[in-house]
């Protein structure tokens, strides 16, 4: 059991949904985003997605674009993304990780010494957007075999035709992308998203999670109602980039997360 499957279980039995966060590794500094990463589970944070920077972001909007840019001119890399996962592990030791990203710097690195260096970092599952279930065998197979769960998007194009393909080597959670397009774009509606939701539901056992398009408490607990939980990303990194402080970012996150606990 990883801590992502401990967590789902410890949320369902306390009958929670959960509130899960985006934020770009090493967004607007490493020391700050590490100071902010380890704030997230006092403001509420059930799981980190931990966002590797990556010059071709292609599923993100531009508030996650100018966050990598951020980063990466701070000099942000794979190693210095696992170095701030190690730091995190240093003072918690139960919040799940999962590291959201592109699979180049990945491929570059090597899949076998990746997955060796992010068990021995604390990482506990992974995103990797660009690649589909046909390639399965390249990271997702091997990630399961080291004990990383391997999330999947869904999304509201994912027919009834695709998504038994989309769910076969799944595990951790399903991850539901509510609307079409990139992050930080049009709002989640939970009256499409439910039944969409419903739909997965009845063909996996895995909790779902609905993200891109909220932005708000009140949308995080409407999102959260009708799904397992909800994702934040967009609004957040939106804040570290306005140049809030790393107590005013937590005070946000804070919001969100009670919102995403009411649904």
């Amino acid at each position: 059991m990883t801590r992502i499957d401990a967590k789902f279980a410890e949320l369902a039995k306390a009958g929670k949904k959960a509130f899960v966060t985006y934020v770009m590794a090493g967004d607007p500094s490493f020391e700050t985003s590490l100071e902010i990463v380890c704030g997230l589970p006092k403001a509420g944070v059930d799981i980190i997605e931990l966002g590797l920077p990556f010059t071709d972001p292609m599923a993100d909007g531009e508030t996650i674009q100018l966050a990598g840019q951020r980063a990466l001119e701070q000099g942000m890399t794979l190693d210095r993304t696992l170095e701030l996962a190690r730091r995190f592990r240093e003072t918690d030791n139960i919040t799940p990780i999962v590291m959201m990203g592109y699979y180049n710097p990945i491929y570059s690195r090597g899949v076998d010494k990746f997955l060796q260096d992010a068990k021995e970092a604390g990482i506990d599952g992974l995103i990797v957007v660009d690649l589909p279930p046909e390639e399965d065998s390249e990271l997702c197979i091997p990630a399961q075999k080291a004990g990383l769960n391997f999330i999947r998007l869904a999304t509201p194009t994912t027919d009834d035709a695709r998504l038994p393909r989309v769910l076969q080597n799944t595990s951790g959670f399903v991850y539901y992308v509510s609307i079409n397009g990139i992050t930080g774009s049009a709002e989640a509606q939970a009256a499409d998203v439910g039944p969409e939701v419903a739909r997965i539901k009845a063909k996996t056992d895995l909790p779902v999670i609905v993200g891109f398009g909220i932005k708000t408490p009140e949308r995080a607990e409407t999102i959260a109602s009708v799904a397992d939980g909800a994702v934040v990303g967009s609004a957040i990194v939106s804040q570290i980039g306005a140049g809030k402080s790393v107590s005013e970012v937590l005070d946000f996150v804070k919001t969100l997360a009670d919102g995403a606990h009411r649904g």
